[in-house]
């Protein structure tokens, strides 16, 4: 069986990886919200960064619904069959998640509404995915770590999002439900990697999300335990810290890209280990913990600014290409 890694499109039509954008925009702001509890950051930074996450989710999701309902077009019906970005639906509740735990205070006794309408939608869309691999069995070759989006580390930003409303015990049975996942899908995505063909190189940065379930997991539950530093924490750090020296060994791979939008995969995890280096820094308190804890975040807003500027830059040289290509277009139209 050979497996189809392009999906034929209007050239219209939204990507579903751009959504890994505001994604990567939320991280950012979550890393900074954490900050500003526990290391006196401004706030400011974190409501940019959520700021921008809501705007371009909102403008992306308006578009890719209305490429979904559009006559003649696939959408997210085309995309939630896909192989290779089945996975990937499940950025429009995990997004939405992120962004209504944060303006909870805002919303007020709405948010619990929302939040628990949000982890329904993505409840659906992780059950629609896995009773399509169940009826339809994939390729071996189309499994990549993007699979752990709706069933692991969606289930364990479920959990942040419950614990943001107060819905304790809710947010315990769907972090129950990420461990399973991660246990159930890890042996499956890791047999994948080690045995199967090796992963063209565009998709490479795909391997950064293998540290997205235990930097997901610590997140959620420092958020249940209150920030808590306890045995099961202890373990996910332990494999979290493992993931990310296992990162070391692609940087090689990652520089041999040329940039584009597929950079953006790499902006949550880092947003992760930011998140999770100020928590942990907090959590034990250490001679110097204040000084770690502001590493860990300035390391991962350079990095993740860096892939901001570098895509603007992007977009800027693209629009004049747009506009050279589209004149004669235009003038044979006149």
């Amino acid at each position: 069986m050979t497996t189809t890694l392009a999906i034929k499109a209007p050239s219209w039509a939204l990507p579903i990886s751009l959504f890994s954008i505001p994604l990567g925009l939320a991280g950012l702001g979550g890393a900074w919200t954490a900050a500003a509890r526990l290391l006196g950051a401004p706030p400011w930074p974190a409501e940019i960064a959520f700021g921008a996450s809501t705007l371009v989710f909102a403008a992306f999701t308006l578009t890719y619904l209305a490429g979904t309902v559009r006559p003649g077009t696939g959408g997210f019906r085309l995309d939630l069959r896909h192989p290779l970005l089945g996975p990937l639906t499940a950025y429009l509740p995990v997004i939405a998640i992120l962004l209504i735990a944060h303006y909870a205070p805002v919303l007020g006794g709405l948010a619990p509404w929302l939040i628990w309408t949000a982890v329904a939608g993505l409840a659906l869309n992780a059950a629609a995915l896995f009773a399509h691999w169940l009826k339809h069995p994939l390729d071996q070759n189309a499994m990549h770590p993007g699979y752990f989006l709706p069933v692991t580390a969606g289930a364990f930003i479920g959990a942040i999002g419950f614990v943001s409303v107060g819905e304790h015990r809710a947010a315990v049975a769907v972090f129950g439900i990420g461990i399973f996942f991660w246990l159930l899908l890890g042996a499956v995505i890791t047999s994948r990697l080690f045995f199967g063909t090796e992963l063209p190189l565009p998709f490479k940065p795909v391997l950064s999300i293998l540290l997205s379930p235990p930097g997901t997991a610590s997140v959620a539950w420092f958020a249940i335990t209150g920030g808590a530093v306890d045995d099961l924490q202890a373990a996910l750090g332990g494999v979290t810290l493992f993931m990310l020296l296992v990162q070391l060994f692609f940087v090689r791979d990652y520089l041999k890209l040329p940039f584009s939008t597929q950079y953006w995969v790499f902006t949550f995890p880092i947003a992760v280990l930011g998140n999770i280096g100020v928590r942990w820094a907090a959590g034990l308190r250490f001679p110097g913990w204040e000084v770690a804890g502001w590493s860990a975040l300035t390391i991962s807003s350079v990095l993740i600014l860096a892939i901001i500027v570098a895509s603007l830059r992007l977009a800027a040289r693209k629009r004049p290409a747009a506009i050279r290509t589209s004149r004669p277009a235009t003038a044979v139209a006149r």
